[in-house]
Protein backbone atom coordinates (compact mmCIF):
# COMPACT_ATOMS: atom_id res chain seq x y z
CA UNK A 1 0.00 0.00 0.00
CA UNK A 2 1.39 3.49 -1.00
CA UNK A 3 1.94 5.73 1.86
CA UNK A 4 -0.80 8.51 1.74
CA UNK A 5 0.98 12.02 0.56
CA UNK A 6 0.78 15.01 2.54
CA UNK A 7 -1.54 17.49 1.71
CA UNK A 8 -0.04 20.73 -0.18
CA UNK A 9 0.66 23.75 2.22
CA UNK A 10 -0.09 26.69 1.16
CA UNK A 11 2.24 29.66 2.35
CA UNK A 12 2.89 33.18 1.93
CA UNK A 13 6.21 34.81 3.35
CA UNK A 14 6.70 38.53 3.79
CA UNK A 15 10.43 39.63 4.96
CA UNK A 16 11.66 43.02 4.25
CA UNK A 17 15.29 42.09 3.33
CA UNK A 18 15.50 40.71 -0.16
CA UNK A 19 17.95 38.58 0.07
CA UNK A 20 17.04 37.28 3.02
CA UNK A 21 13.71 36.86 1.57
CA UNK A 22 15.25 34.84 -1.50
CA UNK A 23 16.92 32.60 0.74
CA UNK A 24 13.96 31.59 2.76
CA UNK A 25 11.57 30.96 -0.30
CA UNK A 26 14.32 28.91 -1.89
CA UNK A 27 14.17 26.82 1.19
CA UNK A 28 10.84 26.70 1.59
CA UNK A 29 10.08 25.63 -2.01
CA UNK A 30 12.61 22.55 -1.78
CA UNK A 31 10.08 21.43 1.13
CA UNK A 32 7.86 18.58 0.00
CA UNK A 33 4.36 19.50 -0.06
CA UNK A 34 4.86 23.44 0.48
CA UNK A 35 3.56 25.75 -2.75
CA UNK A 36 4.98 29.38 -1.96
CA UNK A 37 1.57 31.77 -3.51
CA UNK A 38 3.62 34.78 -2.84
CA UNK A 39 6.93 36.63 -0.96
CA UNK A 40 6.05 40.49 -0.13
CA UNK A 41 8.33 43.17 1.97
CA UNK A 42 6.22 44.23 4.93
CA UNK A 43 2.56 43.74 6.81
CA UNK A 44 0.65 45.51 4.25
CA UNK A 45 1.35 43.61 0.84
CA UNK A 46 0.79 40.85 3.18
CA UNK A 47 -2.62 41.35 4.06
CA UNK A 48 -3.20 42.06 0.19
CA UNK A 49 -2.21 38.95 -0.88
CA UNK A 50 -4.18 37.33 1.76
CA UNK A 51 -7.37 38.83 0.21
CA UNK A 52 -6.92 37.31 -2.99
CA UNK A 53 -5.57 33.98 -2.26
CA UNK A 54 -6.47 30.92 -0.28
CA UNK A 55 -3.80 30.32 2.38
CA UNK A 56 -2.90 27.59 4.84
CA UNK A 57 0.05 29.53 6.63
CA UNK A 58 1.98 33.22 6.62
CA UNK A 59 5.32 33.19 7.29
CA UNK A 60 5.95 36.68 8.46
CA UNK A 61 9.17 38.96 10.15
CA UNK A 62 8.52 41.55 13.15
CA UNK A 63 10.59 44.42 12.23
CA UNK A 64 9.45 45.42 9.09
CA UNK A 65 8.86 49.02 7.09
CA UNK A 66 5.50 50.43 6.87
CA UNK A 67 3.26 47.84 8.62
CA UNK A 68 5.84 45.68 10.43
CA UNK A 69 4.41 41.97 11.30
CA UNK A 70 3.03 42.76 15.07
CA UNK A 71 0.43 44.59 13.26
CA UNK A 72 -0.29 42.52 10.17
CA UNK A 73 -0.62 39.17 12.99
CA UNK A 74 -3.42 40.99 14.48
CA UNK A 75 -5.57 41.65 11.56
CA UNK A 76 -4.56 38.45 9.97
CA UNK A 77 -6.44 37.21 13.41
CA UNK A 78 -9.10 39.37 12.74
CA UNK A 79 -10.01 39.03 8.88
CA UNK A 80 -8.58 35.82 8.45
CA UNK A 81 -8.88 33.25 11.41
CA UNK A 82 -7.99 30.23 9.48
CA UNK A 83 -4.71 31.57 8.39
CA UNK A 84 -1.47 30.43 10.48
CA UNK A 85 0.83 32.63 11.30
CA UNK A 86 4.37 31.31 12.02
CA UNK A 87 6.67 34.18 13.05
CA UNK A 88 10.46 33.48 11.57
CA UNK A 89 12.32 36.58 13.26
CA UNK A 90 15.75 37.02 15.56
CA UNK A 91 14.50 38.89 17.92
CA UNK A 92 13.17 36.55 20.69
CA UNK A 93 12.95 38.59 23.96
CA UNK A 94 10.08 36.89 26.55
CA UNK A 95 8.12 40.02 25.93
CA UNK A 96 8.05 39.89 22.19
CA UNK A 97 7.56 36.41 21.86
CA UNK A 98 4.38 36.82 24.30
CA UNK A 99 3.25 40.08 22.77
CA UNK A 100 3.34 38.11 19.57
CA UNK A 101 1.72 34.82 20.68
CA UNK A 102 -0.94 37.35 22.12
CA UNK A 103 -1.77 39.20 18.85
CA UNK A 104 -2.36 35.81 17.15
CA UNK A 105 0.64 34.04 16.01
CA UNK A 106 0.16 30.42 16.20
CA UNK A 107 3.82 29.50 16.36
CA UNK A 108 7.77 31.38 16.16
CA UNK A 109 11.23 30.51 14.92
CA UNK A 110 13.89 31.72 15.13
CA UNK A 111 16.03 32.45 11.96
CA UNK A 112 19.25 30.72 13.07
CA UNK A 113 16.74 27.62 13.84
CA UNK A 114 18.17 24.63 11.66
CA UNK A 115 16.16 24.24 8.11
CA UNK A 116 14.57 21.30 9.05
CA UNK A 117 12.63 23.34 12.06
CA UNK A 118 10.71 25.57 8.98
CA UNK A 119 9.33 21.83 7.58
CA UNK A 120 8.19 21.08 10.83
CA UNK A 121 6.87 24.36 11.76
CA UNK A 122 4.66 23.95 9.00
CA UNK A 123 3.14 20.89 9.39
CA UNK A 124 3.18 20.99 12.37
CA UNK A 125 0.59 24.12 11.69
CA UNK A 126 -1.16 22.54 9.14
CA UNK A 127 -1.77 18.96 11.75
CA UNK A 128 -2.35 20.99 15.22
CA UNK A 129 -2.63 24.49 15.01
CA UNK A 130 0.86 25.37 16.75
CA UNK A 131 4.52 25.15 16.39
CA UNK A 132 7.27 26.78 19.27
CA UNK A 133 10.75 25.18 18.59
CA UNK A 134 12.16 24.58 22.16
CA UNK A 135 13.93 27.59 23.02
CA UNK A 136 11.17 29.87 22.28
CA UNK A 137 8.77 27.23 23.80
CA UNK A 138 10.94 27.29 27.36
CA UNK A 139 10.97 30.60 26.76
CA UNK A 140 7.31 31.34 26.92
CA UNK A 141 7.39 29.40 30.73
CA UNK A 142 9.74 32.32 31.61
CA UNK A 143 8.08 35.57 33.40
CA UNK A 144 7.95 38.22 30.99
CA UNK A 145 11.15 40.88 31.64
CA UNK A 146 10.13 44.69 32.03
CA UNK A 147 9.48 46.21 28.41
CA UNK A 148 11.55 48.95 27.32
CA UNK A 149 8.25 51.28 27.85
CA UNK A 150 8.17 49.91 31.74
CA UNK A 151 12.01 51.07 32.04
CA UNK A 152 12.00 54.00 30.15
CA UNK A 153 9.64 57.26 29.39
CA UNK A 154 8.64 57.85 26.12
CA UNK A 155 10.60 60.63 25.47
CA UNK A 156 13.67 58.06 26.55
CA UNK A 157 12.32 55.38 23.91
CA UNK A 158 12.41 57.84 21.26
CA UNK A 159 16.16 59.36 21.81
CA UNK A 160 17.09 55.89 21.89
CA UNK A 161 15.42 54.57 18.75
CA UNK A 162 17.48 57.73 17.36
CA UNK A 163 20.63 56.54 18.91
CA UNK A 164 20.25 53.23 17.67
CA UNK A 165 19.44 53.97 14.47
CA UNK A 166 23.29 56.01 14.50
CA UNK A 167 22.45 59.57 15.05
CA UNK A 168 24.67 61.63 17.04
CA UNK A 169 23.29 63.79 19.56
CA UNK A 170 23.54 66.86 17.56
CA UNK A 171 21.23 65.28 15.05
CA UNK A 172 19.01 64.29 17.62
CA UNK A 173 18.54 67.62 19.07
CA UNK A 174 18.03 69.45 16.06
CA UNK A 175 14.85 66.58 14.97
CA UNK A 176 13.52 66.39 18.61
CA UNK A 177 13.90 70.30 18.77
CA UNK A 178 15.74 70.00 22.36
CA UNK A 179 19.89 70.84 23.25
CA UNK A 180 22.47 68.57 22.79
CA UNK A 181 22.85 68.73 26.72
CA UNK A 182 19.65 67.83 27.18
CA UNK A 183 20.02 64.28 24.98
CA UNK A 184 22.78 63.77 26.64
CA UNK A 185 21.69 63.79 30.24
CA UNK A 186 18.96 61.33 28.72
CA UNK A 187 21.12 59.27 27.06
CA UNK A 188 23.23 58.89 30.53
CA UNK A 189 20.23 58.16 32.23
CA UNK A 190 19.01 55.92 29.96
CA UNK A 191 22.22 53.63 30.00
CA UNK A 192 21.65 53.84 34.02
CA UNK A 193 18.03 52.57 33.77
CA UNK A 194 19.13 49.64 31.55
CA UNK A 195 22.59 48.95 32.90
CA UNK A 196 24.30 49.32 29.77
CA UNK A 197 27.69 51.34 29.44
CA UNK A 198 28.05 52.26 25.23
CA UNK A 199 25.98 52.46 22.16
CA UNK A 200 26.66 49.45 20.71
CA UNK A 201 25.13 47.67 24.05
CA UNK A 202 21.85 50.27 23.06
CA UNK A 203 21.71 49.34 19.64
CA UNK A 204 21.49 45.88 20.47
CA UNK A 205 18.96 46.16 23.25
CA UNK A 206 16.73 48.41 20.58
CA UNK A 207 16.71 46.04 18.19
CA UNK A 208 16.02 43.04 20.96
CA UNK A 209 12.86 45.33 21.95
CA UNK A 210 11.88 45.97 18.20
CA UNK A 211 12.74 49.34 18.51
CA UNK A 212 15.46 49.59 15.14
CA UNK A 213 15.49 46.94 12.32
CA UNK A 214 18.62 45.39 11.06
Amino acid sequence: MMPATPPTVRVVLAEDHDLVRAGIRALLTSIPGVQVLADVSDGQELLSVLETVEVDVAITDLAMPGMDGMTAIGLIRQRFPKVRVLVLSMQDSVETIKRAVACGAAGYLRKNAQDFELAAALHSLVASGSYFEGGIARRLLEPAEPGVRDLLTERQVEILTLLASGKASKEIAFELGLSSKTVDVHRSRIMERLGLNDVASLTLYAVRQGLVQV
